[in-house]
């Protein structure tokens, strides 16, 4: 296991290893840079994604984990699902490099702050001293779906009921 200081990350690289999923770490401490004979919009560099994750039936998946709480804030807010269009770029282009078998999946991994949870106490992974809930959701509908919530920032997010209608316990990509 890599030495993570993200915890959603370290809980996530747990979480595969005790499922005894085949997978790949990846090293984010240097962006990748592109090749010079790509399209121009393709030119420079990639964020890195996080893990490629084998499934036992269907595509190979790059992932892209996004560490949140819930519920998060003073207002107690559930499903905060926001991401920066970087990552929603990123994804994309990495999987038109891997190509075929690769599919790109947004998991969002909770840490589950109190008795409110997005999936049921059994799905809960028990990590250090935190509860995470891993959720996914396709960049394909991901992307369809998130609308922009700061243009100061870049970031989106999908309304509520689009991501929960689309967010799946990564069980179900596995």
């Amino acid at each position: 296991m890599s030495k993570r200081s993200n915890h959603y990350e370290a809980a996530f690289e747990a979480y595969l290893r005790l499922r005894r999923t085949p997978y790949v770490a990846i090293d984010e401490s240097r962006r990748t840079l592109l090749p010079v004979d790509l399209p121009e919009d393709c030119v420079g560099s990639l964020k890195s994604l996080d893990f490629i994750v084998t499934s036992s039936s269907g595509p190979t998946w790059l992932v892209d984990v996004k560490g949140r709480n819930f519920p998060s804030g003073s207002g107690r807010q559930l499903w905060k699902n926001w991401s920066t269009r970087e990552d929603l770029t990123s994804l994309d282009r990495w999987q038109n490099l891997f190509g075929g078998r690769f599919q790109s999946l947004f998991v969002f991994a909770y840490n589950v702050l109190d008795d409110v949870s997005p999936v049921p106490e059994e799905q809960l992974f028990v990590f250090r001293d935190g509860r995470y809930a891993f959720l996914g959701v396709q960049l394909e509908s991901y992307a369809a779906h998130a609308r922009l919530i700061s243009p100061k920032w870049q970031t989106l997010a999908m309304p509520t009921a689009e991501f929960r209608r689309w967010a799946q316990p990564v069980d179900h990509y596995l």
